[in-house]
């Protein structure tokens, strides 16, 4: 029986190396799992569109697609744009079933990638009791993805780093810089900042920027196609396999 497809949806961006590390991330995932189909649809500025992979897969005869938003929070993308893109095409491609799967966060797999990348920007694991973290996400109006990004701050305090605050690119506060310049004023002399965020862009780059202007010790990359975001995309297909096998057999 063929596994169904897995759909990566991401955003998009007028940035190319958005799209580049959205398909360098979804080559990783191919490499994990060979056999498995995985197709790539962007919500905006980048081809092909959700809708199009969705044709194009119905034309094919693909016959069950997991849908898996890009996403590391349940903010408005997860909750709004993404249902009712799929909404539509379930409307007009009936023997297509498509399925939402949970977006990627929270996860000990994005912490672990979060820490690959600042042990790569230069921090080493003995450092962590006395450097100051500051979590840069995106930002979101929703109250329940910044809840979500100040448990992860907190989670991440007990693992060792001396102090660790979020912060926030756009829509909410603190920005970069006033976190870095907190755990200064709080007497924390090394300050690392470690982006919440898959792929560059202009919320990514904003963040670098009030690193730089705070003056930041270390800027980690941003989480990219690291390994383990590859395996947290497969285990929230895996999630949604199994849950659909579950409604199927309580509806049996």
């Amino acid at each position: 029986m063929t596994s169904p497809v897995l759909l990566v949806i991401a955003h998009g961006s007028r940035d190319p190396r958005h799209a580049a590390t959205v398909h360098a991330l979804t080559a990783r995932v191919r490499a994990l799992r060979p056999g498995l189909r995985v197709e790539t649809g962007f919500l905006d500025f980048n081809a092909p569109s959700v809708p199009r992979v969705l044709e194009r897969l119905d034309a094919e005869g693909a016959g069950e697609v997991v849908a898996l938003p890009l996403l590391l929070t349940r903010a408005f993308h997860a909750k709004s744009d993404i249902p009712a893109v799929l909404r539509e095409a379930r409307a007009r491609l009936p023997r297509l079933r498509v399925r939402q799967a949970e977006v990627l966060g929270p996860s000990p797999l994005l912490n672990s990638a979060l820490e690959r990348r600042l042990y790569e920007a230069g921090v080493h694991p003995g450092d962590k009791g006395s450097t100051g973290l500051v979590l840069a996400s995106a930002g979101s109006t929703d109250p329940e993805a910044i809840a979500v990004i100040a448990e992860i701050a907190r989670e991440l305090r007990h693992t060792g780093w001396c102090s660790v605050r979020p912060a926030f690119a756009s829509a909410s506060q603190p920005r970069t810089e006033d976190a870095v310049r907190a755990l200064r004023a709080d007497g924390v002399r090394r300050v690392a900042v470690a982006p919440y965020v898959i792929a560059p862009g202009r919320l990514p780059d904003r963040i670098a920027a009030g690193a730089a202007e705070a003056g930041a010790d270390v800027l980690a990359g941003v989480l990219g196609a690291s390994p383990e975001l590859a395996r947290l995309l497969l285990d929230r297909y895996d999630e949604a396999r199994a849950r659909a096998a579950r409604t199927a057999r309580a509806s049996a």
